[in-house]
């Protein structure tokens, strides 16, 4: 365990009222519990109270809904959450954490501290249309999303990313940021960047900028294999054209081109052309592709 420096000097400091986005505030209760945030954990305490605004803003949360947090930190957004939610599940993975998060969430009774790790917790605890909202870890962000994404239990969700990961959910075809993550997202729902967010927005300021994603999402959503195992393949290789990557994966250069033609695209086409509407006419066009490296379900080749 890390220990900081000493805390500067102040009034006595009670956790359950102290202000968590206050820089000497957040010093002395890491210093309280000999902590500082952990880089392996992508740890970034967020301190600016507009920003906790529009993450909570985002997710839509009101008096009737539970909502799920990942990475509660020190607890700020989760008070803010707990002020307008019936209920507040909050995942923890970092078990230095948890006494400081029962001090500085003393006065929220509707939060529940769960001390778990966000890539297999089980969600289907969650109830049937709840909220998420969380400033995810650097480290795990995407993942996590997936998985939130995909469970069922979700219909809004207001996140706090890395800003590079939020332009590749929201990228629209022919952009740099457009790929698999971009499909993927599209398919599960419908998102869109409501605020950027400078890195003096956390303390310790990251090396990166980010930004306040909102994500609606279809409760109708089903896996489609066939779909994205072509998605997988059209991006493996970017600069490679569509045809030349299925032919790299064992699909037959004159069936592909057919399938192509028939699909109204030139064969000359790169995946970042095309929208998830035409991958999943093309698929229908092409034979079985290989579908069983889980990409259907969020697990790999997607970031």
């Amino acid at each position: 365990m890390s220990q900081s420096e000493p805390a500067p000097a102040g009034p006595p400091l009670d956790p359950a009222t102290a202000t968590l986005t206050s820089p000497r505030v957040v010093a002395q209760l890491l210093a309280r519990h000999q902590l500082r945030a952990d880089k392996g954990f992508g740890q970034h305490f967020l301190i600016d109270p507009s920003v906790i605004t529009a993450v909570v803003e985002a997710a839509g949360v009101g008096p009737r809904d539970e909502v799920w947090e990942v990475g509660p930190g020190l607890g700020v957004l989760t008070r803010a959450l707990s002020a307008v939610a019936r209920k507040v599940v909050s995942v923890e993975l970092d078990a230095r954490l948890l006494p400081l998060l029962r001090e500085t969430l003393a006065l929220a009774t509707n939060v529940e501290i769960v001390a778990a790790d966000a890539l297999t917790v089980d969600l289907g605890r969650a109830a049937r249309a709840s909220r998420f909202a969380a400033n995810l870890p650097y480290n795990v962000g995407t993942a996590v999303l997936l998985r939130v994404l995909t469970c069922g239990r979700f219909t809004r969700m207001g996140l706090l990313l890395q800003r590079e990961v939020a332009e590749r959910l929201v990228a629209a075809p022919a952009t740099s940021a457009y790929g698999s993550l971009s499909l993927f997202v599209a398919h599960h729902g419908s998102a869109r960047i409501v605020r950027r967010v400078a890195p003096g927005a956390f303390l310790p300021a990251p090396a990166v900028a980010s930004a306040v994603v909102r994500i609606d999402v279809d409760p109708d959503a089903v896996a489609d294999p066939t779909t994205f195992a072509l998605v997988r393949l059209g991006f493996r290789h970017r600069r490679k054209t569509l045809l030349a990557n299925l032919r790299l994966a064992g699909v037959d250069g004159s069936i592909a081109r057919d399938a192509l033609v028939r699909s109204g695209l030139d064969p000359r086409v790169r995946a970042e052309a095309l929208d998830l509407a035409t991958f999943r006419a093309l698929a229908a066009q092409l034979p079985a592709l290989d579908t069983r490296d889980g990409t259907h379900h969020g697990a790999r080749g997607l970031y």
